[in-house]
């Protein structure tokens, strides 16, 4: 029941387009109970679950997996045996891009940021393991000129007999939004099956599709739940214009009429320090007490910056008086491994 007693919707109240099974499905719902005893309860906060999207497949886990069902549906089902994707030089979204690409027997072509002499470690390893090709830009070329890169990779592939689908960063878009929105009923159901209703949703939001989808699908489940992005890059208006924009996208996809405007898209920018895959000591440390309270891997990237920021808020009693809050696990452990550097704090 939503709080004002009326029922939660347990189906979306519209038919799901084509879609390719990849991932392992329903994900686990786990509580949190030592990290609520700790961080939580003395502030007046809720019972801290967690949505381990984390599992959703060995390699190819994380939030990406859901997204790249519903593209690489699209995609397969106009013919195209060519992915092009872009994102940073440890992407979740490439690595994860590859490796299906490889499970599908389609070529991959992975537009990076990043520098001239990378180390092969983390994600960009297994994009090498998965025969994916890489094209490396240093920051400025990247961000000044991807949809020209986009654009002449495609070009370069129909020259060679290929049929290219373009798919955006972190597959954010009116298509690839289709993962959370139907994610968001799994974990309605989820919730529903423990005999509550999470107040609270969050997740790290980087590219925005997830919160994206899971907003969205709140809504069209008509749950009284509040969707919150804890923001790893860019600010807080950037994202709620970017949710919106791919939340209209999906509405002209579908064909469906939504006032944009009228949906509370809530962003917390007050955590993502130095910028993008740039994190300080403090988030560190958070991923180590997490790691040690809960065995959760969380990394320095999106979930474990999402996470310090959440545990920041709720001991300034920010989430007081709810009863239950779910964190989004969207995975990234292998972007630990290139951040080893910084966890030298261990074992003093």
């Amino acid at each position: 029941m939503n709080r004002d007693g009326t029922a939660v919707r347990k189906s979306l109240p519209i038919e799901l387009p084509a879609r390719l099974r990849l991932a392992n499905l329903p994900t686990p719902l786990q509580p949190l109970s030592r990290i609520s005893e700790r961080f939580s309860y003395p502030c007046g906060g809720p019972r801290i679950w967690v949505k381990r999207d984390d599992l959703t497949e060995s390699g190819m886990s994380g939030n990406k997996l859901r997204k790249l069902e519903f593209v690489t549906a699209a995609a397969t089902g106009q013919g195209c045996d060519t992915l092009i994707t872009c994102g940073g030089i440890q992407s979740n979204h490439c690595r994860t891009t590859a490796l299906v690409g490889a499970r599908l027997g389609l070529q991959v072509q992975l537009l990076l940021r990043g520098g001239t002499s990378e180390e092969m470690d983390g994600n960009f390893l297994l994009d090498h393991l998965a025969d994916a090709s890489v094209a490396v830009y240093l920051a400025r070329e990247y961000k000044e000129a991807l949809s020209g890169l986009f654009q002449y990779w495609a070009e370069d592939y129909r020259s060679r007999g290929h049929r290219p689908f373009c798919i955006p960063t972190g597959a954010s878009d009116g298509l690839g939004i289709w993962g959370y929105i139907e994610a968001s009923r799994e974990l309605m159901t989820d919730c529903l099956a423990y005999g509550f209703e999470p107040e609270h949703i969050v997740c790290a939001t980087g590219s925005g599709g997830t919160q994206a989808g899971l907003t969205l699908g709140c809504h069209l489940l008509e749950t009284g739940c509040k969707v919150t992005g804890y923001a790893v890059c860019d600010n807080a208006a950037y994202f709620q214009a970017k949710v919106r924009e791919d939340i209209r996208h999906w509405c002209a996809l579908v064909g469906e009429k939504i006032e944009t405007d009228a949906l509370a898209v809530c962003v917390n920018a007050d955590y993502i320090g130095p910028g993008y895959a740039q994190a300080e000591r403090p988030v560190y440390q958070t991923i180590a007490e997490v790691a040690s309270l809960e065995g959760l891997l969380l990394d320095p990237v999106y979930t474990g910056k999402a996470f310090h920021g959440l545990l920041q808020d709720l001991n300034m009693g920010k989430y007081a008086g709810a009863k239950n809050l779910v964190f989004v696990h969207t995975g990234g452990q292998f972007a630990l491994f290139p951040y080893r550097q910084h966890f030298s704090f261990l074992g003093d």
